[in-house]
């Protein structure tokens, strides 16, 4: 078996240390011993951002925002969707990340970030929820979240206000009418889809494969929409 090799390693701003691996051509990122994604299984991070496109599909430019830049799948998912008038904002808290995918990450990259459509915001993704929600009418037709392993604060404490009933109400308020809130997670959370319809949301829950192929386990994606 080929060996994994420690590429870098970043604090999290309220929580632990993250970590890059290589083996051979794919990359992980673990933190706590958890491996929170990896090259090798990222159909979910895709589904999350083509289904999303999906249900505002009949917008014609787009405003998307994606709370954490990963490995960059959800957003080139997102840019392969959206047409060329959109506007695709990626929150990215660790600085780390950013430079990961423009250095050794590059090839899987693929140049996303310097796509003219692309916004990056270095900063806690709630901030840009909240900026959108001051904007009146909502700032974004599509919010997607993929910070944590799912609706609780595993990689970050302070990312539980994002699930809490007063967050998902700003939430809301950051969405124009019609928008959809879509959050990833490795399993289902039947008290957070209660919190979401409280909030006001219409809610669909679908179960995706990990792998592109099919394969893996089955991951959780949460689409409320804002009536």
């Amino acid at each position: 078996m080929v060996p994994r090799e420690l590429i870098d390693s970043a604090q999290i701003p309220g929580g632990d240390v993250m970590t890059l691996y290589a083996r051979g051509a794919d990359f992980m990122i673990v933190v706590d011993r958890n491996e929170l994604m990896s090259t090798r299984m990222n159909g979910s991070e895709e589904a999350l951002g083509t289904l999303a496109c999906a249900r505002i599909a009949k917008v014609a430019a787009p405003r998307v925002l994606i709370g954490g830049y990963g490995m960059g799948f959800t957003l080139r998912a997102v840019l392969g969707q959206v047409g060329p008038k959109a506007e695709v904002t990626v929150a990215e808290l660790v600085p780390e990340i950013l430079a990961w995918a423009r250095g050794p990450m590059a090839a899987v990259t693929d140049g996303c970030l310097d796509d003219p459509r692309t916004r990056v915001f270095e900063g806690d993704v709630a901030a840009a929820i909240a900026a959108g929600a001051s904007e009146g009418a909502g700032g974004y037709d599509a919010i997607l979240l993929d910070v944590d392993n799912g609706p609780d604060g595993l990689v970050r404490a302070e990312n539980n206000r994002l699930y809490a009933p007063r967050g998902l109400k700003i939430t809301r308020e950051a969405l124009r009418p019609g928008g959809v809130l879509a959050v990833w997670s490795a399993g289902p959370d039947p008290r957070f889809v209660t919190r979401l319809k409280g909030a006001g949301f219409h809610v669909e829950e679908v179960v995706v494969k990990a792998r592109q192929n099919g394969k893996g386990p089955r991951h959780v994606i949460w689409f409320a929409t804002r009536g």
